[in-house]
């Protein structure tokens, strides 16, 4: 019997289609506290500004090597944040279809009922522009790999690492000031892991047995998760800086506390000692 869930009926090793799995930073981000007030924002665009083609070595590649569909990436996020609680989107992203769509509306209506059609409410807007993009792509940040052979058989595993980079920022309408901005990175890897062996069939035949399998990050799952962790700091900028705050102050306060934490603990130990040290001086200073 043919399942419309395991593939299509000519093919049945065929896999399904499922939707986009939630990652960790996303789950924290959907379970937000909610807001004070819900904010109106729109999203014209959001670019992927790297430029980067895929990269291969047999040929020249014109395919982007990264997601241009970065506005609905982002929409979806935001649409999402906080369970649905936090923001209104306003459709700008492919906004003529929508306006012809109303064009033919209202000129049905007025063929039908004349002078008397009834005209369509107002578009909504917003009080704030999202803005950014993903502007850094850099491959190979981090390579390795280690293997060993003895008599012909043995192990062999190689590690690339890439970072993605995404800009985002909260841009009043009103007055074009930018309210908030912030600036996420997100780690894509690639792990080969391969083995080989040797083996005498006879005098002079030599067997040769390879495997190995390849896991690489998907780019897109990486973009958006880098979106999720953008959207999740503007929330806490906007908050820290008193833009907008939690409905419930006590659940808000706690949820700050809990993420200045963690940046505080993401902070290389580096960085901290030259902080602390630079206050130390600047307390003999004075």
């Amino acid at each position: 019997m043919f399942d419309p869930m395991a593939g299509t009926v000519k093919d049945p090793v065929d896999e399904a289609a499922f939707m986009v799995s939630s990652t960790k930073t996303g789950v924290v981000l959907d379970n937000l506290p909610p807001p004070r007030r819900k904010l109106d924002v729109s999203i014209y665009n959001f670019p992927d500004l790297t430029g980067q083609n895929k990269s291969n070595d047999n040929f020249a590649e014109f395919s982007r090597a990264l997601t241009q569909g970065g506005s609905s990436i982002l929409t979806d996020v935001v649409v999402k944040a906080g369970g649905g609680a936090w923001f209104d989107v306003a459709e700008r992203a492919d906004l003529q279809p929508l306006l012809q769509e109303r064009q033919i509306i209202q000129n049905t209506r007025t063929a039908i009922d004349g002078d008397k059609a009834q005209s369509l409410p107002p578009l909504r807007f917003a009080g704030i522009l999202l803005e950014g993009g993903v502007i850094g792509y850099d491959t190979n940040e981090t390579t390795g790999g280690i293997g060993a052979n003895y008599l012909g058989v043995g192990p062999n595993v190689q590690y690339r690492q890439d970072i993605i980079t995404v800009a985002l920022r909260a841009v009043s309408v009103q007055t074009g000031r930018v309210l908030a901005s912030v600036t996420t990175t997100k780690i894509v890897y690639s792990i080969n892991v391969a083995g080989t062996g040797f083996l005498f069939a006879a005098v002079d035949k030599l067997l040769q047995a390879d495997i190995g399998f390849t896991k690489n990050t998907p780019p897109t799952l990486a973009v958006r998760e880098g979106v999720q962790l953008a959207v999740y700091s503007l929330i806490f900028e906007g908050v820290k800086n008193k833009l907008w705050e939690f409905k419930d102050r006590a659940a808000g306060e706690a949820f700050m506390r809990e993420l200045d934490k963690q940046q505080k603990a993401a902070v290389p130990a580096e960085v901290a000692a030259a902080t602390r040290l630079q206050r130390e001086a600047v307390v003999a200073k004075y």
